[in-house]
């Protein structure tokens, strides 16, 4: 089945949600429709190259109607490079085509390099603007729900490498993110529910209220309710925003890295399976999961808690256990390769009281964390 674009239109509400900086601020605008409006993004690009980067599924489905929106004002030059779809492909060699295509067009350090598509896209882009002659401009227009709620906000970037994912980047802000909501029409059912598996993190994280409101209307995210799926990227672009705002490089004693939840364990679980077997959103649920079962033997939370944890996100159609064919030494051996790790100390995202609070800790019995691990690795070989 191929994709086919969203339908073009105006939008009829934009929210704007503003990422604190100082200096560095920007704003991220949130409605349907708002490829359509080109001037959100051309008064925010100030330099007259522009070179779109995207993959080979989005460019037939978004490409033209983002030149144009780029071209309607007459005043800039617009180029693009196609790359290939999927985590597999998030690597310094494939990144590269980006600095090919920048250097063979003579672009200047006035240019700005716009990442149109999902996380992968976002992360690459991001990475080649930070590195291009030591520096351009960057812009962001998510078109996955996981980009839209997560990745394209904060000024992460970077590249997997063959031992650990995400271990070659940079910190690197955009000047502006647009969401165009229209765009999730055409995301495979698959990356919707990727993508939800982010928003749940902040009701878990920060904001139970949030996590009560998808329990009560998860059926809508799924069905593309298009005022569910307004307010859930609404609500976790001004929680990633606020995190982002108090800890933007993510300080061993800040607030950010809350935001891992689950990616310690889901971390491993797609560099233990190969780049690309799960999406990431599947092997962050499936981390949440384990994260929330290592809270619960602390004595951390309540088990009601956790049943409400593993009840959404399989209503969420996600996965609540690790692959297979993963074992509890293979874990223990990736989830040692993890930014996180301090002074040769593995620190985990656990969930700890109520519903939304969490720490950043790595006083924790590790004897709990061998029998999550084996509990896991053990069930979910059982039930292969």
């Amino acid at each position: 089945m191929h994709a086919v674009a969203a339908p073009e239109r105006a939008s009829a509400s934009m929210k704007t949600v503003h990422v604190d900086l100082g200096d560095r601020s920007y704003p991220i605008y949130i409605g349907a429709g708002l490829l359509n409006h080109g001037e959100l993004l051309r008064k925010h690009i100030p330099g007259k190259r522009v070179l779109i980067v995207t993959n080979e599924t989005i460019a037939p489905l978004y490409l033209e109607r983002c030149r144009k929106a780029l071209l309607e004002g007459g005043q800039l030059q617009v180029d693009d490079v196609i790359l290939p779809d999927g985590e597999e492909y998030k690597s310094l060699e494939v990144l590269e085509k980006v600095w090919d295509k920048a250097l063979e067009c003579r672009m200047d350090r006035g240019t700005t390099f716009l990442a149109l598509g999902g996380g992968v896209v976002g992360d690459m882009t991001g990475f080649a603007a930070a590195c291009y002659q030591r520096g351009v401009h960057f812009v962001q227009v998510p078109t996955t729900v996981m980009s839209q709620v997560d990745s394209s906000v904060g000024g992460k970037t970077g590249v997997n490498h063959p031992l650990g994912k995400n271990m070659i980047g940079a910190f690197y802000q955009p000047r502006v993110v647009l969401v165009d909501t229209d765009t999730l029409a055409s995301l495979p059912d698959r990356e919707l529910a990727s993508g939800i598996s982010e928003v749940v993190k902040y009701g878990l994280i920060r904001d139970a209220p949030f996590f009560e409101w998808l329990e009560a209307n998860m059926e809508r995210l799924l069905e593309r309710d298009p005022g569910a799926i307004a307010y859930a990227v609404e609500r976790s672009c001004i929680n990633k925003a606020e995190v982002v705002a108090a800890d933007e490089r993510e300080s061993s004693e800040g607030v950010r890295a809350t935001l891992n939840l689950g990616h310690t364990f889901g971390h491993a679980i797609e560099t233990g399976t190969g780049y690309g077997v799960w999406l990431h959103g599947e092997a962050v649920a499936a981390g949440t999961v384990m994260a929330a079962d290592l809270s619960y033997r602390l004595g951390w939370i309540d088990k009601s808690l956790y049943d409400r944890i593993v009840s959404l996100l399989t209503r969420a159609r996600l996965p609540t256990l690790p692959p297979a064919s993963m074992t509890a030494d293979q874990f223990r051996s990736l989830m040692a390769v993890d930014k996180k790790v301090l002074a040769g100390k593995l620190r985990l995202i656990l969930l700890r009281g109520a519903l939304g609070n969490c720490v950043v800790t790595g006083d924790f019995d590790p004897a709990k964390l061998d029998e999550t691990l084996n509990h896991f690795c053990a069930k979910s070989a059982a039930s292969a």
